[in-house]
């Protein structure tokens, strides 16, 4: 299914140049040329992007973006003037993704829309991974949320995104799927990763969480590694 995307500008010309540009790199493109019209349209139709210019006659970009709410599934990129900067910052909070200033060469606009589908795609698979089973599906492998960790390629993902962990890092996230909704002391989660024979702070266990909450949680919005105080640590599968 080809991308299709809605292009909301009132300059005819400019927009006929965008669409022509869009048309040529496989999108499907539909034009609007005042504010009423576009939100007619944003709201009658499932578009994969929307471009949206601020100055339009009948409600202007910013008041079309309000009344699309901020839980509007479709990224906005905005179209302002140079010195806008108030615009700028009043569609980023009003749920705008990115926003580009005229005059723009239209290579940076292709490429702003590649990432933006691309940043939406992502978030569109991890949501449909939400429901993913729990704990260990087959040999070697363990699921929790969108977050795969495969033991035989010594690997971990999160919606399809590789992450880069260390051997100690890797060892610790797994110790914790195998158990699932089990506290794991700090000692034995030690004893796990380090081994019997270690010598030094327990206090290790809590940076190699840290490290992993990192990677995992602050980067992909996920509450994965959970802190029993004065127990451990636990993942649980609900």
């Amino acid at each position: 299914m080809s991308t299709c995307i809605l292009v909301v500008e009132d300059e005819e010309k400019l927009a006929r140049f965008i669409e022509l540009e869009l048309i040529h790199e496989g999108y499907e493109v539909d034009k609007a040329f005042d504010g009423r019209v576009a939100l007619e349209m944003a709201t009658s139709k499932a578009y994969d992007l929307i471009l949206l210019d601020i100055m339009l006659p009948g409600l202007n970009g910013l008041e079309v973006l309000r009344r699309l709410g901020k839980d509007n599934p479709t990224p906005v990129i905005l179209l302002t003037a140079r010195d806008a900067v108030m615009d700028k910052v009043a569609g980023l909070d009003a749920g705008a993704v990115d926003y580009i200033t005229k005059p723009f060469a239209i290579e940076e606009l292709l490429a702003r829309i590649r990432v933006a589908l691309k940043m939406h795609n992502k978030m569109i698979n991890l949501g449909n991974q939400d429901n993913a089973p729990m704990g260990q599906t087959e040999e070697g492998i363990y699921k929790w949320n969108s977050l795969v960790l495969d033991d035989r390629k010594h690997r971990v993902t999160v919606g399809g995104q590789e992450i880069s962990l260390t051997n100690r890092e890797f060892l610790m996230l797994k110790t914790l799927l195998e158990n699932l909704d089990i506290v794991l002391s700090r000692d034995t989660l030690l004893e796990k990763v380090c081994g019997y024979d270690y010598v030094g702070e327990t206090n290790v266990v809590d940076v190699y969480i840290r490290f992993l909450r990192t990677k995992i949680d602050e980067t992909f919005g996920l509450k994965m590694i959970q802190t029993v105080r004065g127990v451990g640590y636990v993942i649980k599968s609900e």
